[in-house]
């Protein structure tokens, strides 16, 4: 399935411009107010290490660090965001937004708060110790709020975008194992029977077969009743399955695509339905969303049900096509 992998690399693109962005607003600042090389160099270390702890920020491997790891890398990031502000002033206004972000990104209320709030009161309290300009310092804190607002944001969507992956794909997985285990009970108790008759038969005539021949013949007959009888069994087993309504199956379809957070639109305008086209149209279109949940990344469905001119003609449509048609699934299938 690739529809997690591309929408997190897609969320962790957009959140790595945004940071990538506003780190460049910096610098630009920073070469404005013709700072010196060295200035510059370390504005460029400053900004690199932030750019790199808020992007490790969004990966798994962050997200299962024990406390005082996160602690310790949020403290790195703080001097990170900080100390350059007291060498470049109003330049390096808004990057201590990336440590307020991070607060609310990586520990739990009301720790997170807690720390946002004092990353906030930090910059109002170097920003007004640097002028005395109101109007500057509350430019400084707001941007230093919103800054770390939008990054907070943008980085719990790339988490949210993976968490939604990871269910939708085990929502996949479980409704396969519901079906095989429902089949494979039904199956059993329908054959279990019959194939321990015919084992115990076909053993008891091998050993009559010599010196009981009429006896092994009767024997013989029952095998082939049974054997009949459970063939006529397995053919009205695989019968009640095929026989199915589009009704159902369509309410079935929309509670699963709703479960997996997709926008359904769902218009089923058609007369009574023979059995055997109902079955079809509902077996089609059980295929479909399955493929769609386990092959796309669609956030929107269409499922059309039409009669034209005494046909009826079914429609899916959604909006996560990964391939084309023709190209191969990287998921084996038997749809």
């Amino acid at each position: 399935m690739r529809t997690g992998p591309t929408a997190s690399r897609l969320a962790r693109i957009v959140v790595a411009t945004v940071v990538t962005g506003l780190s460049l607003v910096a610098l630009l600042n920073i070469i404005e107010a013709a700072q010196k090389l060295h200035a510059v160099v370390l504005a460029l270390v400053s900004m690199g290490g932030l750019l790199s702890l808020q992007l490790f920020f969004l990966t798994d491997r962050a997200r299962r660090l024990a406390g005082p790891a996160r602690l310790g890398l949020l403290s790195v990031q703080s001097l990170l965001g900080f100390l350059p502000f007291l060498v470049f002033g109003q330049s390096w206004v808004g990057m201590p937004g990336f440590v307020a972000g991070s607060f609310l990104l990586m520990l739990a209320p009301p720790r997170s708060v807690v720390g946002f709030a004092a990353t906030v009161f930090g910059t109002l309290v170097i920003q007004s110790a640097m002028t005395t300009e109101v109007l500057l310092v509350a430019y400084t804190t707001v941007s230093t709020v919103l800054t770390g607002l939008i990054v907070y944001g943008l980085s719990q969507m790339s988490i949210l975008v993976r968490e939604l992956h990871a269910t939708r794909t085990e929502l996949a997985r479980l409704a396969v194992i519901r079906e095989r285990l429902r089949f494979s009970r039904d199956l059993h108790d329908l054959l279990g029977y019959s194939l321990s008759a015919v084992t115990l038969k076909s053993e008891l005539t091998r050993r009559l077969v010599v010196r009981n021949p009429p006896r092994a013949l009767a024997e013989l007959d029952d095998i082939l009743r049974i054997s009949r009888q459970a063939l006529a069994d397995v053919r009205q087993l695989a019968s009640g399955y095929r026989d199915m309504s589009l009704g159902d199956e369509a309410r079935s379809a929309r509670s699963v695509l709703a479960a997996a957070d997709i926008q359904v639109r769902m218009e089923i305008d058609h007369p009574a339905l023979p059995q055997a086209v109902s079955t079809v149209l509902a077996t089609v279109l059980r295929e479909g969303v399955t493929n769609l949940l386990r092959h796309s990344r669609a956030r929107n469905c269409e499922v059309l049900v039409t009669e034209q001119g005494g046909r009826v003609l079914l429609t899916i449509a959604n909006d996560g096509a990964d391939q084309g048609p023709g190209l191969p699934s990287q998921h084996g299938g038997s749809g």
